[in-house]
């Protein structure tokens, strides 16, 4: 009897001190975070101990909680985040600040803060803190929704993540075709709000609450978990846009699945050039992007494809199989050629238009290295005629995204250095300045070729604040008027008082202005009665790699007894 009831006390103190362990490991553990809910959880995500405003967020106690799995208490949409985030912790390891979505009692989302941590492999338990997050209360407005290549590389890293954990997420496009006719039925505020409408309902129901993009207009993309089924999806943005609908008609919403079996056998490189491809087939280059039905396929084939284009596109690059064609950027008084600029156009071998093949650079990311190789196409082009005569300039571009590429600068830098006699013969055009996400560093870009000899034009300058926002802070010696800017300022009834003053600004900032897109006279005449400085369009002919096409200028007779442009 003594013999027992001493192995019982020693029992009693093993559990006592196994007690007290659990509670040290429970709040060691906790102590690397603060929260409003503290979870401990088991291997299978169940609720092992909870406190906090429990009630508040669940209408429920802490006991009631015991033994629920926590994916119950996420909203559908994040429950294959939560469980990648969780699998993940379980190797060991911890996260901080990840953002999810739970369920509250009453049925709405409650975005929080999820911070977690596992101090005991073996034992594989995890501890997790939830804070509310203000800054997620509110849906992003539909101008939010993030785009092109930003979308594609989230997009790829949480579905390739979620996949290796063995958690089931899909991509879907959705089509709204008869947009813009419901639109026009709508006044400019019950338009806006019913895109934003859509947007905020994509985002919420996109794992994360931020995986969800607008392609173009009327096209969208969302990744979402397997749970939510896109034609769900589809037929609750129909019932929106019947809400907006005067006449109670809406719109039919087309919807296709991407198939993701085998992603996980992808790598997220790959995986980011399949999403890519994809959503520039369903973008289109024009807008006009290829039917659900022609973009369905599995992930595999659409990476095939993307991987394709990757190499074909490199090896255009690399033999340069393309050559540059010219075209004048003329004196609104004189009609004298002040420049030239250089566009790309691909030789017979190449199987798409510039603009669909320059756009597929910029969103894959190799648009620097066709960025340098312009660059030089166009030194060797200048590299014909006498160095000592100055009888030709020629501007070339450089996609905004360029200038962020640390390899490209020094590229470019070493080119111009090794071609001194450049200086004068060579200007730069930065192209997709809206792709310059710190003006800090472009106008450091800018600077660095203005301080050794080279003029700098910015183009695509329109009425938007950003524009303005890029005049206050880039040092550039030449804007160019976007051309669609240029027609809108012709045909409002305050155009030409908007696009004056525009020019006197640059005028005062010491700022020389380019109109674009001038095709007939009477743009030609609009413009310089604005006081733009120079233009550029079809009225003096089309792109040619033949400089002797502009010699004689076509239609110069429009600049006889032409008056001189305002000052």
């Amino acid at each position: 009897m003594k013999k027992c009831a001493e192995g019982a006390a020693v029992g009693e103190v093993d559990a006592a001190t196994s007690s007290l362990k659990r509670e040290r490991d429970r709040y060691v553990s906790m102590a690397f975070c603060w929260g409003d809910l503290l979870f401990e959880l088991d291997r299978d995500f169940k609720v092992v101990f909870v406190e906090g405003a429990v009630d508040a967020f669940f209408g429920k106690t802490a006991t009631e909680m015991r033994g629920m799995s926590f994916r119950d208490l996420v909203i559908a949409s994040d429950q294959p985040l939560v469980g990648q985030i969780l699998k993940s912790v379980l190797r060991p390891g911890r996260v901080h600040d990840r953002r999810i979505r739970l369920q509250l009692a009453n049925g709405s989302p409650q975005p929080v803060q999820m911070s977690a941590y596992c101090l005991d492999a073996a034992a594989a338990h995890i501890f997790l803190a939830l804070r509310k997050s203000a800054a997620m209360d509110a849906a992003p407005p539909a101008a939010a929704l993030p785009e092109g290549r930003t979308f594609a590389d989230l997009a790829a890293g949480r579905l390739y993540q979620m996949r290796q954990a063995g958690e089931s997420a899909e991509m879907s496009l959705l089509s709204l075709p008869g947009l813009e006719g419901l639109q026009s039925r709508l006044d400019a505020e019950g338009a806006e709000a019913m895109i934003g409408e859509v947007g905020a309902f994509l985002l919420a129901n996109s794992v994360g609450g931020d995986t969800a993009a607008k392609v173009a207009e009327g096209r969208y993309s969302i990744v979402h978990s397997a749970e939510v089924r896109a034609e769900d999806l589809a037929r609750q943005i129909e019932g929106m846009t019947r809400k907006f609908d005067a006449d109670g008609i809406g719109l039919a919403v087309e919807t296709a699945t991407l198939a993701m079996e085998d992603a996980a056998d992808i790598s997220e490189e790959d995986l980011a050039k399949g999403l890519l491809y994809t959503l520039g087939k369903f973008r289109g280059a024009d807008g006009g992007g290829a039917s659900l039905k022609e973009i369905s396929a599995n992930m595999t084939a659409l990476v095939g494809e993307a991987v394709a284009e990757v190499n074909h596109f490199k090896q255009v690059v690399a033999q340069r199989d393309f050559y540059v064609a010219l075209q004048p950027i003329v004196h609104i008084a004189t009609g004298e050629i002040h420049h030239y600029e250089a566009l790309c156009r691909f030789d017979k071998a190449a199987r798409e238009s510039p603009f669909k093949t320059i756009t597929f650079a910029e969103e894959t990311g190799l648009i620097h290295d066709f960025d340098f190789a312009m660059a030089r196409k166009v030194v060797e082009w200048l590299g014909k005629f006498p160095r000592n005569s100055d009888r030709y300039r020629v501007a070339v571009n450089v996609s905004g995204y360029s200038i962020g590429k640390e390899s490209y600068v020094q590229s470019l830098h070493a080119l111009l250095r090794e071609n001194d006699w450049t200086k004068g013969k060579l200007m730069f055009e930065i192209t997709e300045s809206s792709r310059m996400s710190d003006l800090e560093s472009a106008n450091a870009f800018i600077k660095s070729l203005r301080d050794v000899g080279y003029h700098v034009c910015l183009d695509d300058f329109g009425a938007g604040a950003a524009s303005f926002q890029y005049l206050s802070v880039l040092d550039v010696d030449v804007v160019k008027l976007d051309g669609s800017a240029v027609k809108n300022a012709q045909k409002a009834e305050k155009g030409r008082a908007f696009l004056s003053a525009l020019t006197e600004l640059c005028r005062r900032m010491g700022v020389e202005t380019i109109a674009e897109m001038v095709d007939s006279p009477e743009t030609l005449e609009f413009c310089r009665d604005c006081g733009c400085n120079y233009v550029q369009g079809f009225l003096f002919g089309k792109p040619s790699k033949e400089i002797l096409d502009f010699s004689p200028l076509p239609q110069i007779a429009l600049f006889k007894n032409a008056p001189k442009p305002r000052r």
